[in-house]
């Protein structure tokens, strides 16, 4: 919160920011739902309230890995990552992530207060559907990195935010890697045969518990704030089009791939001007 507000009163506009420390928050109350269920393991609601912070939290860091490779799929294919069709596969796969995550919720509240093996084989089933969503979307991110590198671009890359653009490339793969790691452990434990509660397996420890879910989110979450993606990831305000990354926008009859050309020449131009500057001084 504290780099949200501060970029805030610089003008430096950064929204994610603000999620993760939504994130944040939503975590730290999962660990005092947990101490609390501790010291009282017979309070079902307790329980739940847990086990519903736990699922809940997670999709933040999805929906925020998948903003990352969506300006990185537009800052490497305008054309393409600005087109109708991809924003709404997007803002589908938002919805989606939304619709999920109450299925999941409900299906695990409602395990709670029911016997019925037909009713519990249909709670599984929605559990293990919306793990593998979340399992999807946590690995998405890095498919379509490494597409957008594969497949061949008609203009040059269109810059955003500060550091390098590979650097950019590797936080997305590395972040979205480690939230797959937990995603996939969370789907593989889950999809095994149901154990009695007095032989557990060794997944069902504690440790591992801790490690895969709340361990991994920290690293990403210490990744980010290392990085500082909020400058980084930063675009301008309003971007709604090839071009406005790099600060030209597509004029009448004009099409991406010339917007990507002058783009490119701006650039160029501006690490001409900054060269000579640097040339200067030291004359």
């Amino acid at each position: 919160m504290t780099i949200f507000q501060v970029n805030r009163k610089r003008g430096h506009k950064f929204i994610i920011s603000g999620v993760l420390f939504g994130f944040c928050m939503a975590r730290i109350t999962t660990c005092v739902m947990r101490i609390v269920w501790a010291t009282r393991p017979t309070n079902i609601s307790i329980a739940i309230a847990a086990g519903t912070f736990v699922a809940a939290g997670v999709v933040l860091l999805f929906v925020t890995n998948l903003i990352f490779a969506q300006r990185i799929i537009r800052a490497l294919h305008p054309s393409t990552g600005w087109h109708p069709f991809f924003s709404g596969f997007f803002i589908a796969l938002y919805i989606l992530i939304g619709i999920n995550l109450i299925m999941l919720i409900t299906a695990n509240v409602q395990s709670f207060y029911t016997l019925n093996k037909n009713t519990l084989r249909i709670d599984r089933d929605i559990q293990l559907y919306g793990q593998t969503y979340n399992a999807l979307m946590a690995f998405l991110p890095i498919l379509l990195v490494i597409g957008g590198l594969v497949i061949p671009r008609r203009t040059p890359v269109e810059k955003f935010g500060n550091g390098r653009f590979r650097s950019k490339i590797y936080i997305v793969l590395l972040s979205s890697f480690i939230l797959t790691l937990g995603a996939a452990f969370r789907l593989g434990t889950n999809s095994e045969t149901p154990r009695p509660r007095n032989n557990p397996a060794w997944y069902h420890s504690k440790a591992c518990f801790y490690i895969f879910n709340l361990t991994l989110e920290i690293l990403v979450v210490v990744l980010y704030a290392m990085a500082r993606v909020d400058l980084r990831f930063h675009v301008p305000n309003g971007s709604k089009g090839p071009g406005h990354y790099s600060g030209h926008s597509l004029r009448e009859g004009e099409t991406s791939d010339q917007a990507g050309k002058i783009s490119a020449r701006i650039l160029e131009e501006g690490e001409i001007s900054e060269n000579q500057h640097r040339d200067f001084e030291k004359n």
